[in-house]
């Protein structure tokens, strides 16, 4: 069974988990973008609690396909995204281990918010050491296959919901509060658990 599903920044763990119940990976490079989603945007934890780093872009209205949506280099995001994640994981066990992988891509500067999206969830399969197939879509289609599940905009910051049908949260050690923050990006878990992060995610699956 395939999974089609939607680029995004950094996914929160809920992404990860849901991959494990299929066998191919297919992200959409042909929908239009659509704004206030974690296309764009990802959670990290902070001494003041979680934070939100948006990606700016310089196409946020009109029907744009999310591969040509340009990523705004005017604004000064790459410092301020690469410095909350050092104040927010610096002491973090396995910062140093994966911190120089982030490092590199952020500031490869890439043109598209896609191409950087796709470059970060290679990573983060690499991180976890989840060699899964991840393939891209040619053309939009509406509908799909049958050996296909449709998950294109179900994992969305404002109906977390959609995210828990192949998820429920698993506590882990957390760098700030002594509350756990539930689903926040992939980098909160692999900073913190390191090479044991795939069996948080993996515990986290729910079927």
């Amino acid at each position: 069974m395939r999974l089609l599903i939607e680029s995004q920044y950094l996914p929160p763990i809920c992404y990860f988990s849901t991959l494990l119940h299929f066998d191919e990976v297919v992200v959409e490079k042909y929908e239009h973008y659509q704004k206030q989603t974690y296309r764009n945007r990802c959670y990290v934890n902070t001494s003041n609690g979680p934070d939100i780093l948006i990606v700016p872009l310089t196409a946020k209205h009109g029907k744009v396909l999310i591969k040509d949506i340009r990523i705004d280099y005017s604004q000064k995001w790459l410092n301020g995204h690469w410095r909350t994640i050092q104040s927010a994981y610096g002491k973090a066990p396995f910062f140093e281990y994966y911190a120089t992988d982030f490092h590199d891509i952020l500031f490869q500067k890439h043109d598209f918010l896609y191409d950087l999206n796709f470059s970060l969830l290679t990573m983060c399969l690499k991180w976890l050491r989840y060699n899964i197939p991840v393939t891209e879509t040619s053309i939009y289609e509406k509908a799909v296959n049958e050996d296909v599940i449709d998950f294109r905009s179900v994992i969305n910051p404002k109906k977390e919901e959609g995210g828990n049908r192949f998820f429920k949260s698993v506590a882990y050690h957390q760098v700030f509060g002594s509350k756990f923050v539930n689903n926040l990006s992939i980098v909160d878990l692999v900073f913190c658990e390191g090479p044991g992060a795939m069996s948080i995610v993996r515990a986290s699956a729910t079927k």
